[in-house]
Formats: structure tokens, sequence, C-alpha cells
């Protein structure tokens, strides 16, 4: 019973990190999109240090759990998951952190016409992190592959705004330094949406204790 309730413990902190590191994409497209400085100075001043003391928090739980305990089976891999979890986690707060850096500058400068190519890049990725999210709290293989499937997606958007913002800067070299920024702002969603499709894989081993990474074919 005690292992059980540990293991309860973790879930709930793993939940309480994703949905932090959810809410600060969250912020940091919106403060981008509505120019609001005061959001992205929250992102980077007040989440960041909360995320990264979660991530030490969690790392802590896990070792003392694996060492005191020595699990086996489906609980051991429960933990190997919510500690890799828990190393993507903080490296979307790094990548959510980046966005606002790079949003704080473009706020100053004038809008370029693909913030809205942006914002449906972001909609998409912040979906893949909630949908990775919900298939974790209630175990859901299903819902798990579905946001494996959803990468392709943001590849495609990822792209389609990296052409176009080639396009812009060739057309008129003034908007090369905002083009810039937001060549780097798709390529961090992206990378939000990469580690969210391992999150949900990381959840399919879980679960089923089926390693899919790079069988995707198979989904």
């Amino acid at each position: 019973m005690l292992e059980e309730e540990k293991i309860i413990n973790l879930k709930r902190e793993l939940i309480e990190y994703a949905t932090l590191v959810e809410g600060m994409i969250e912020k940091s497209i919106k403060g981008l999109l509505r120019k609001e400085k005061g959001l992205l100075i929250e992102v980077i001043e007040t989440d960041e240090p909360k995320a990264n003391d979660l991530e030490i928090k969690l790392d802590e739980m896990c070792t003392i759990m694996v060492a005191q305990y020595q699990p086996k089976a489906k609980v051991l891999r429960t933990i190997l998951m919510i500690l890799k979890i828990n190393n993507d986690l903080e490296r979307m707060a790094d990548h959510s952190v980046n966005i606002a850096e790079r949003s704080l500058l473009l706020i100053e400068r004038p809008q370029i016409k693909l913030l809205d190519d942006i914002q449906k890049l972001a909609e998409v990725t912040k979906s893949m992190l909630s949908d990775s999210i919900n298939s974790f709290v209630n175990e859901d293989v299903k819902l798990a592959k579905e946001v494996c499937e959803r990468d392709n997606v943001v590849d495609e958007s990822r792209d389609k705004i990296t052409m176009r913002l080639i396009d812009i800067m060739c057309s008129d070299c003034s908007t090369i330094e905002p083009s810039l920024h937001l060549l780097i702002i798709a390529r961090n969603l992206e990378r939000i949406a990469d580690l969210s499709t391992n999150f949900a894989e990381d959840v399919i081993f879980m679960v089923k204790g089926k390693v899919i990474k790079h069988q995707r074919e198979e989904l």
C-alpha cells in the first residue's frame, strides 16, 4: 500500500509540473500575440524558477523510491518513465523561456504577418502536451498514440513557416531580424511537440511495457 501511495504522489507532482509548463507555453505565445510584456517576464522570472524546483524535487522523489523499495515490473517502469518525462518537461520549460525571450524582442518591432501561423502551430503544440498529460493521468494508450501521430502536422507547419519567412526576408532585408526571431520561436514550438511525443511514447511504455520509439508505422 505504501508503494502505491508513493506512486500516486509521484504522479501528482508530475501533473503539477506538466501543468506549469503548459501554462508557460500559453503565456509566452499570448504575450507575443498581445504584446503583453508582463506575461513574458512572468514566464522568465517567476515560472522558470518554479519549474526548476519541481524538476529537482521529482528527481529526488524517484531516486529515493527506487532506493527504498527496489520496485519491479510496472511500478519500476512507471518510476523510470516519470524520471524521463521529468527531464523532458525541464527541456520544454527551457523552450518556453526561449520563446518568451524572443517575444520580448519581437514586440518592440513592427509585426510580421506570420503571427497567425505561429499561433496555429502553438495551438497544435499545446494540444499535444495537454493530451500527453491526460493520457498519463488516465493511462490512455489510444490518446497517447494520437499525440504521436500529430507530430507530423507540427513538422509540416514549421516547414511552411520557415519557407514563408525565407521569402519575406529575401524580398525585404529590413525583416531579417524579426523573421529570425520568429524562426527560432517556431523551432522551439516544434521541439516542445517532439518532447510531447516522447511523453506520449513513455506513457505507452509505462502502461504496456512496449517501446514504440522508431516504430511509428506500427501505430
